[in-house]
């Protein structure tokens, strides 16, 4: 196979590492069965994630797109996951941590990371203040609960929480720049790997080795059961969270670009990169296009780069894309907002979907499954597939994504790899 680095993984024992595998993935995720039975039946609500290069207008955008599907009648909140809020900035008020009316038929609240983090680890907190005791402090303990990824996925814990108050029909999220994004989303697959290889082990020792220690300086280093209850609690909404991100019928994201080259290159690995982690892109939002009023003179050449642009847009992503000229002013309150929204959206419903697909579908035609993944922008060079087990580790450039296989395909070869039409194409044989 000569698509990047194919290699298939020897799979000795097979039997055998089918059923360790299932024992550890019960272990892990016994706690989110009995959550999940305890939910309420909930209506689905629409999520449209909107992120994109710092500085590109993406909070501008969302807040629009809230506006606009407010005038379509929907409940509308917005949530800024954003450490640096602009959510206040562009509407010309304060929006804080608690759900606030800034419009008709919209809230706005600004997602504070460390507070969410801080709920959320209380108990392993307590747990490293005890453990660094005089060697550090509290501030300390907090920093080194900031795995990459963890502050941004913990914040969009709300998404969840604003569903189960069943007061909204769609949630706007203004997420962090595209790096940040990306991170949060590499996030929840190896806290999967650590709950389902080392969790329910540390665990028992730490129960085992906690009566030993008790009385003994060492004992501090032993976590209570508070720490593991507080992690398994994370990952149920975490685990939660995830699967509102990956439900393609009710969540989208949306790409915000400016026509530059550079905003555009980091736009299409993005969308790539949303694609390998299953995300579904419904559109991408170009800001900021000069008016048809500018022409001549000095922005002459900056018209011609702006069309060759354009035209590059048009052609890189798969997805409607929809364009708003530059404003002749700072696009601040409610009443510019609205307009941009009549500009960018039309009379069409900006909560709608733009775009049906999955970004990974999995067929089985001729005895045979085939995974398929839409990778847009993607040369095969940059793509490297291995098997193993019960899942398949995919590499794209500097993305990595771990994929849970179905047990019909589970041990099976890898007859064929290939990438045609901006779609990778995983055979497995018979």
């Amino acid at each position: 196979m000569s698509l990047g680095s194919v290699r298939r993984a020897a799979d000795e024992g097979a039997s055998l590492s089918k059923a360790t595998n299932a024992t550890k993935a019960s272990n892990a995720t016994k706690v989110t069965k009995a959550a999940r039975g305890r939910r309420r039946d909930e209506r689905s609500m629409r999520v449209l994630l909107h992120t994109g290069k710092g500085g590109v207008g993406k909070t501008t955008v969302a807040l629009a797109t809230a506006l606009g599907a407010a005038r379509h009648g929907h409940r509308v909140c917005v949530l800024s996951t954003d450490p640096a809020h602009s959510l206040g900035d562009a509407l010309g008020q304060p929006v804080g941590p608690h759900p606030k009316r800034v419009a008709k038929g919209v809230y706005a609240r600004e997602i504070r990371a460390q507070i969410e983090l801080d709920r959320a680890w209380k108990s392993v907190q307590a747990w490293l203040r005890e453990l660094l005791r005089e060697e550090a402090d509290a501030l300390v303990a907090e920093e080194l609960l900031a795995f990459p990824g963890i502050e941004e996925l913990v914040a969009l814990r709300a998404v969840r929480e604003v569903e189960q108050t069943g007061d909204f029909d769609v949630c706007v999220v203004d997420c962090a720049p595209t790096g940040s994004t990306l991170r949060m989303l590499r996030f929840p697959d190896a806290l999967r790997i650590f709950m389902q290889h080392f969790f329910e082990l540390e665990r028992r020792g730490a129960r085992l080795l906690r009566p030993l220690v008790r009385g003994f300086e060492a004992g501090r280093l032993i976590p209570r059961e508070e720490f593991f209850e507080a992690f398994e609690r994370l990952y149920v909404e975490i685990d939660d969270v995830r699967r509102i991100l990956l439900d393609d019928a009710r969540t989208s994201a949306r790409l915000v670009v400016n026509p530059s080259r550079v905003v555009i290159d980091e736009t299409r690995r993005s969308f790539a990169y949303l694609s390998l982690y299953g995300i579904a892109t419904d559109a991408v939002l170009v800001n900021r296009v000069m008016p048809d009023s500018v022409d001549g003179g000095y922005f002459t050449r900056w018209l011609e780069r702006e069309r060759e642009a354009l035209a590059i847009i048009d052609e890189s992503f798969p997805v409607p894309i929809r364009r708003v000229s530059l404003r002749p002013g700072e696009v601040i309150g409610a009443r510019a907002l609205e307009a941009l929204a009549e500009d960018l959206f039309g009379d069409t419903d900006p909560a709608g979907r733009f775009a049906e697909g999955r970004p990974i579908r999995l067929t089985r035609a001729a005895g045979r499954t085939r995974l398929e993944i839409s990778l847009p922008g993607v040369a095969k060079e940059e793509i490297e597939v291995t098997s193993k087990g019960a899942d398949l580790h995919l590499r794209v450039r500097d993305g990595r994504r771990l994929i849970s296989l179905p047990e019909s395909v589970v041990g099976k070869a890898i007859e064929r790899v290939r990438l045609r039409a901006d779609v990778l194409e995983i055979l497995f044989g018979e």
